[in-house]
């Protein structure tokens, strides 16, 4: 994902409390785990474009996380039986390094439910064709990507394009939920609209009705524009007025997530029924810990030294696995440059991580930086 991963200069939006209060207050929506069972907190963690494989989604959820979503697949290469098929399956690490009954599986750590297959793509034949795909996948949720604003998704007609084409947007939201069996929830990714024009702003309305009219059962909206793409803060304000305006409806919150109070922030200034998780939970699954933590009215507090360094060698085990010793050891370089932050001489740390180039490079980083308790 080639977009700023540190957090911009943000608004200081007001709160009503402290925000320990606001998080041993809130209390799910009895319709998040009505509609998805298991999801039992009001945040999870957002699909992201190369992170959010199942390396970083059970590592999150061994931290807390109560439901992922996967990184966007496109509808014709899950429907080509590219990588959508095989590397995003939720039971493959399960699978490969499991034992094979469901509840081995879960005392080991490696139940990667519930989940959402995000699916993104053109036409309305294809992106049901793809979700039917998704369903026999084992995915709990289907959830269509009308959001993603990178160039070429763009040029491709995908994501975030149809935020300015309210009616092929409806008709890919209609060709979806009609080949999805009613007992799997359906759920959709917008932007708050395609540019801050009064024209978008309407066709963004039309398609957020059309969400919950065609029988969605929630929308998560990022509080930019499709233009704006990452740069700059979200506008807050604009998820404020579209929950005040809807109070019927399931509303997740999306944007300027950056630590575990943001979570608490959003929610009680927006009024958001849940809060999408994305660039501030990469390298940092912890902030799903203190999430709990506070809900539970304890402080939230930083990952010790041997904390880091078991996340760090179980995402690297589950990404060897995943991706091979080539590809994974790419991956890995990147994730421990993020997780490097918490460490107490971070900068050094993250150099150390930049100037990884083989596998053992990065073994020799960890054993020097998080020495064995």
């Amino acid at each position: 994902m080639s977009v700023d991963l540190s957090p911009p200069n943000l608004p200081d939006y007001p709160t009503s409390r402290p925000v320990a209060q606001i998080a041993r207050e809130w209390v799910i929506d009895p319709r998040i785990p009505g509609t998805v069972k298991g999801f039992d907190a009001p945040f999870f963690q957002a699909g992201l474009a190369g992170y959010s494989d199942g390396a970083m989604r059970l590592v999150a959820r061994r931290h807390g996380a109560p439901f992922c979503v996967t990184e966007a697949l496109l509808d014709r290469t899950l429907i080509n039986g590219g990588k959508g098929r095989r590397k995003e399956d939720p039971d493959l690490l399960a699978t490969e390094c499991g034992m094979g009954e469901i509840e081995d599986n879960i005392a080991a750590g490696l139940d990667d439910h519930p989940i959402a297959g995000q699916v993104m793509g053109t036409t309305p034949d294809e992106m049901a064709r793809a979700a039917e795909i998704l369903v026999g996948m084992n995915y709990d949720v289907i959830d269509v990507n009308l959001a993603c604003p990178v160039k070429k998704i763009k040029k491709a007609n995908r994501g975030g394009h149809f935020l300015a084409y309210p009616g092929d947007a409806v008709e890919i939201l209609r060709a979806v939920r009609a080949v999805v069996p009613r007992g799997i929830p359906c759920t959709v990714k917008l932007r708050r609209a395609y540019d801050d024009t009064p024209e978008m702003a309407e066709r963004f309305e039309q398609i957020f009705a059309a969400t919950y009219e065609l029988g969605y059962a929630w929308a998560v909206v990022h509080c930019r524009t499709v233009q704006q793409k990452y740069l700059g803060p979200g506008k807050w304000e604009f998820l404020r007025d579209l929950v005040r305006r809807y109070p019927d409806r399931v509303i997740f919150g999306s944007g300027d997530i950056w630590t575990v109070d943001d979570i608490f922030r959003m929610h009680d200034y927006a009024g958001v029924h849940g809060v999408s998780v994305a660039r501030g939970c990469i390298g940092n699954p912890w902030i799903f810990t203190q999430a709990r933590a506070l809900m539970r009215g304890e402080p939230a507090r930083e990952p010790t030294l041997a904390e880091q360094r078991a996340a760090l060698e179980s995402h690297f085990e589950l990404a060897m696995q995943l991706h091979g010793e080539a590809a994974g050891g790419r991956r890995m370089r990147k994730f421990g440059i993020k997780f490097a932050a918490h460490h107490p001489q971070a900068m050094e740390v993250k150099s150390a991580f930049i100037d990884c180039e083989t596998v053992a490079d990065w073994r020799t980083t960890l054993e020097r930086w998080y020495p064995r308790p």
